[in-house]
């Protein structure tokens, strides 16, 4: 008799791709782009000056091995940021809050999950696309989920209104600020150019998402036993509790605090410049706040505060190492050789396919840079050149950069948000993959056909860039 395979636990499963990135450091020709500091600090690449390694990098075990204390470290900011929401709604759990709005969105909603699913996947694509936001999510998981599990639904779906929401918004975003105004200042045309197409594609491509999970709820209310997590312990003890506590008048100012706080986290990123540092900052006021008002002692609220840190512990050990796959490829000096190798086949197309490997693309180079903008420095400067040439304008350079950003980041392991949130629902990574993958299936084909219908069209031929990128150079040069 054959042994049944055995998927392995999501952290073998990241070591496993850090160890292919190391093998990839020593097999795949080392090289790299001359580099030009922007105004904004930002460093961005030179178009046309990709150059093979004169002193070749070898990574030896030992630095292998030290990569990972220095992933934990590059990635601490989201580690750290989950420990304090874990830690602070584990407070807010204390006082019952968590339980009693539970109970009362439960009323609301119990009898119509597919309005529910609708509401939060819009209203987080709605606030991803317009204002960037994934990670100020976490704090929603563990409710979300309790409010499933209530339901008669499961923590994969919690999950997936989570991340296909913020996916989604990222991927069809008319003006994010951390995605497709940086990608269009790199392509040099004017920002918000375009915003009538993203617009119009933006309720198209949210239904998409909430039928695929609406589609996996219908049938676990069904049949729970076809549920991917049905055999995994649920991250809230009493979430299948018949019975709530009602939402009195504390709860409510809790609950206020908390909408309050997220409004300062909100006019902190758009105003501030403020991430996960601040972020987490006024998480810990919330937390202080809410012990105050549920008149917990302060060594209650300790004890819950750690109690919530330590069932995250699994989750921030999973953030960092996926933090550490990209680190492994830029210590090794092949990142820049993969955007290379990956740029120069599209000049062999033509335009409506080139626009689709521009997706396909960016789609895979998501895996080693995740940072949206980050993205967006390093392929922006080869791709607005390269369409040039083959006749895909800046505009659908752009969207196709865009796509292939947001959309992956429902899937890739290194993105720490997505890890960040598996993690906080209990969610396996292999699971979660293989929930969500028919998805991005789907979303390509319909970014595929909006890409090709785009070239048909010539959308975006009426902006011509403003100026030539000052650090871009010819390709044929």
């Amino acid at each position: 008799m054959t042994k049944e395979f055995k998927v392995p636990h999501t952290l073998i499963l990241l070591l496993s791709m850090m160890i292919v990135a190391y093998i990839a450091t020593w097999l795949v020709p080392q090289g790299f782009f001359e580099r030009v500091v922007l105004d904004n600090g930002r460093e961005a690449v030179v178009a046309g000056t990709y150059a093979m390694s004169d002193d070749q990098v070898k990574l030896t075990l030992l630095d292998f091995l030290v990569a990972i204390p220095r992933a934990f470290a590059a990635a601490q900011d989201i580690i750290f940021f989950v420990f304090i929401v874990g830690g602070v709604l584990s407070i807010a759990r204390a006082t019952g809050t968590v339980d009693a709005l539970i109970g009362r969105l439960l009323d609301r909603f119990g009898h119509k999950p597919e309005l529910l699913i609708f509401m939060v996947i819009f209203c987080f694509a709605m606030a991803s696309g317009a204002i960037g936001t994934a990670g100020e999510y976490i704090p929603f998981v563990l409710i979300l989920v309790g409010l499933c599990k209530a339901m008669k639904l499961d923590a994969m779906t919690a999950v997936g209104m989570v991340v296909v929401g913020y996916g989604i918004g990222y991927g069809v975003s008319a003006f994010s600020p951390f995605t497709v105004m940086v990608a269009q200042n790199v392509a040099g045309i004017p920002l918000y150019s375009g915003i009538e197409l993203r617009l119009a594609i933006f309720v198209p491509f949210v239904l998409i998402g909430f039928h695929h999970v609406w589609r996996y709820a219908k049938m676990v209310q069904a049949d729970p036993t076809k549920s991917l997590t049905a055999n995994l312990p649920c991250p809230l003890a009493n979430a299948e509790s018949t019975g709530y506590p009602s939402l009195n008048s504390r709860h409510k100012i809790i609950l206020f605090s908390l909408v309050a706080t997220i409004v300062a986290a909100v006019w902190g990123i758009s105003q501030k410049g403020w991430y996960l540092y601040e972020l987490g900052a006024i998480f810990i006021l919330w937390g202080i706040v809410t012990a105050i008002i549920g008149r917990l002692s302060a060594d209650d609220a300790a004890e819950r505060f750690i109690d919530g840190v330590k069932d995250l512990v699994t989750t921030g050990i999973l953030i960092g190492i996926a933090r550490g796959i990209a680190l492994i490829m830029e210590d090794g000096q092949i990142l820049d050789t993969l955007v290379y190798g990956m740029s120069q086949p599209l000049s062999h197309l033509g335009a409506e396919f080139a626009a689709v490997g521009m997706f396909i693309m960016q789609s895979l180079l998501n895996l080693f840079i995740p940072s949206g903008s980050g993205q967006a420095y390093v392929t922006m400067p080869l791709m607005a050149p390269v369409g040039d040439l083959i006749g895909v304008n800046r505009q659908i350079a752009v969207l196709a950069y865009q796509f292939g950003d947001g959309f992956s980041n429902m899937i890739i392991p290194t993105n720490a948000v997505l890890m960040g949130i598996i993690g906080m629902a209990g969610v396996p990574y292999h699971l979660w993959f293989k929930f969500c993958f028919p998805l991005i299936l789907k979303l390509m084909l319909a970014a595929s056909i909006v890409l090709v219908l785009a070239v048909v069209f010539d959308y975006g031929a009426d902006v011509q860039p403003q100026a030539q990128l000052l650090y871009e150079t010819s390709l044929l040069g």
